[in-house]
């Protein structure tokens, strides 16, 4: 699965954005899809995940509430809702899928290339 994350941009505080992923070469309509982000110096952070069936979605606790994940399995695209942003949200994002749903970067198995999220206030 080749992956492609854009959508991002530079914001103020407050504002929205809406990333998205889209898929190609063998779909991604039996795995989880995931969002992570990550910052200079810092591991690469878990933002939320997917799993194939739709189903609940997970969240880090730091954008609960504000984050909304969601796919469109007929378009192999999925998207990552940002509301409310603010300036801990600057970071790259990048999407990802695995075989299950989790939150661990280092279970997923393709990468998309990242996209630059920078909030100011």
């Amino acid at each position: 699965v080749q992956l492609q994350a854009s959508g991002g941009g530079a914001v103020r505080v407050g504002d929205s954005l809406r990333l998205s992923c889209t898929a190609s070469g063998h779909t991604f309509r039996s795995v989880a899809v995931g969002w992570f982000r990550q910052t200079p110096g810092k591991e690469r952070e878990f933002v939320a995940v997917l799993s194939w069936i739709g189903g609940r979605p997970t969240y880090a606790d730091s954008v609960k509430g504000r984050f909304t994940i969601s796919r469109d399995n007929a378009k192999n695209t999925a998207y990552l809702q940002m509301n409310s942003l603010k300036p801990e949200d600057t970071a790259v994002y990048y999407c990802a899928t695995a075989d299950w749903t989790t939150d661990k970067a280092y279970e997923y198995n393709s990468w998309g290339q990242g996209t630059q999220v920078t909030v100011s206030s």
